[in-house]
């Protein structure tokens, strides 16, 4: 199986929900856009809730991607590399909104076909943040970094400004990150 016809579908699949929600789309609907056959689609995924998942895992594995490529540096300092590390996962959900009107309807299916995918991809990104913060947290870095990815999720449910998020991020990073290079700060 080609890796190029997949990625036609999923980015069709991409197109067909975020411009008719997920309840509207049909499989004719992905084949279409991805410029193939239904049957050839069935060849690549088993329906559309599949679609719609490794479409997920793909968005996931990408935020995931840019979040350690964020991290990695450990010259750029430590609320510059988490912010960027939580900008990754902020963007997910920036992208679906500035895409679709139907972001609400998309997050909500993604909750009940790919709450799994959401839990180990949280994990995952929390584990990075904690990474980047294991110089000045110490042994608080896991607790501060699940902090800090709830502070992410909740400036993800009000994006009538889309710039905020992102300027709340910074300053939420930079509190918590002062705090901890504090001289005498507690362990």
């Amino acid at each position: 199986m080609s890796n190029d016809r997949l990625d036609a579908i999923l980015a069709a699949a991409y197109e067909c929900f975020t411009r008719h929600g997920v309840r509207r789309t049909t499989m004719d609907d992905i084949a279409a856009t991805a410029g193939m056959s239904r049957p050839a689609v069935y060849q690549y995924v088993r329906n559309k809730d599949d679609a719609y998942r490794r479409l997920a895992e793909r968005l996931f594995a990408e935020s995931l991607a840019a979040a350690r490529a964020a991290a990695a540096d450990p010259a750029t300092p430590p609320a510059v590399r988490v912010t960027a590390v939580l900008a990754a996962k902020l963007e997910l959900t920036l992208k679906l909104h500035r895409d679709s009107r139907h972001a609400a309807e998309l997050l909500d299916t993604s909750t009940k076909l790919t709450g799994d995918l959401v839990e180990a991809y949280t994990r995952e990104l929390t584990d990075v943040v904690a990474g980047a913060l294991a110089d000045v947290a110490g042994s608080r870095a896991r607790a501060v970094a699940d902090v800090l990815v709830a502070l992410t999720r909740g400036l993800e449910a009000d994006l009538t400004d889309p710039d905020l998020p992102g300027q709340r991020l910074r300053d939420g990073v930079a509190l918590v990150v002062a705090g901890l290079e504090k001289p005498g700060a507690p362990e």
